[in-house]
């Protein structure tokens, strides 16, 4: 015999599934409640591309190992296949292998939206692994759309920005709150 059990009507089955749903709803926007550690945005010539900013728990940049928030306002349109093209041309200036590189390109061609002007990407590391969130000009709230669990690409993402051996030291230097 099976006992089921009814809370306010509802199975405590399905009570704790929409309770794990707002616990993960809620650990999931937390990051949009850290401080700002730096903002610095890229331009090339006279267009610019995006808007970033890093956050953290503390406020203050504590390295790629520590838990950290890259939030990206686009500001033109980037097909995703350019996004991809351009993560590829910066893991290979940092010195990661074709071998590395391909893998997880497949995985984040997965993942990456085509973006438009005031869209926003935003990846959230744990150290060792991250989620990826997107929000649209006229969306209202961000929208998981992937999870890295391997702690090399984890690191290999945050690196394009935040690596001392960056192609954009003073990006860098903005973001981790240096100058």
């Amino acid at each position: 015999m099976k006992l089921q059990v009814k809370f306010f009507g509802f199975s405590v089955g399905l009570l704790s599934l929409l309770m794990s749903l707002a616990v993960s709803a809620q650990a999931s926007s937390t990051w949009s409640q850290w401080p700002s550690v730096g903002q610095a945005s890229l331009s090339w010539l006279w267009f610019d591309i995006y808007h970033s900013t890093l956050r953290t728990p503390s406020g203050q940049y504590a390295g790629l190992q520590a838990p950290l928030a890259l939030q990206i306002r686009y500001q033109r349109e980037i097909s995703a296949q350019e996004l991809l093209d351009a993560t590829r041309e910066q893991w290979q200036k940092l010195g990661y292998t074709t071998e590395q590189i391909e893998p997880w390109l497949r995985q984040l061609a997965t993942i990456f939206p085509n973006v438009t002007e005031g869209d926003q990407l935003v990846y959230v590391s744990a150290g060792n692994s991250g989620h990826f969130y997107y929000q649209a000009k006229r969306q209202h709230q961000f929208e998981r759309v992937g999870q890295i669990t391997e702690a090399a690409l984890n690191q290999a993402f945050i690196a394009i920005w935040l690596s001392p051996q960056t192609e954009y030291p003073k990006l860098r230097q903005q973001l981790i709150g240096a100058s």
